[in-house]
């Protein structure tokens, strides 16, 4: 499978993750939710989007997806250390800057993360 088509679906599949991700941190940080739990909630709710999609577009083939236990145990892992940096990240900017500068830097944050996610996805979780 080419690295060019995975690279373009993962791209294309990850920003509308991110877009779902980032409106769920923002709803519910501005709720009053602390910024931690509202990153996590953020995070799960596009992670429950993001495997399936990935695994039946980006790195499935010819109408065979690559999902079952042991492929989603490997996700749970990436996705425990990506969520890890994220909520640290995310928090310190809205503990240091503001909580709408927190807002601005998650895209950026989830970008930067996204790179090391399709790497380690690509060559280890869907394999």
């Amino acid at each position: 499978m080419s690295i060019l088509r995975q690279g373009t679906s993962f791209l294309f599949i990850g920003g509308c993750l991110v877009l779902v991700d980032w409106g769920v941190f923002v709803l519910l940080s501005a709720s009053g939710v602390d910024t931690p739990i509202a990153n996590v909630a953020g995070r799960v709710v596009g992670a429950l989007l993001g495997f399936v999609a990935n695994g039946h577009i980006t790195f499935g083939s010819a109408g065979s997806a690559r999902l079952g236990m042991h492929r989603f145990g490997r996700f749970v892992l990436l996705w425990l250390v990506m969520t890890l940096l994220s909520t640290y990240l995310v928090s310190e900017a809205a503990t240091h800057l503001s909580l709408h500068m927190a807002w601005l830097g998650k895209p950026m944050v989830e970008a930067a993360l996204a790179v090391v996610s399709f790497v380690i996805s690509r060559h280890w979780v869907y394999r």
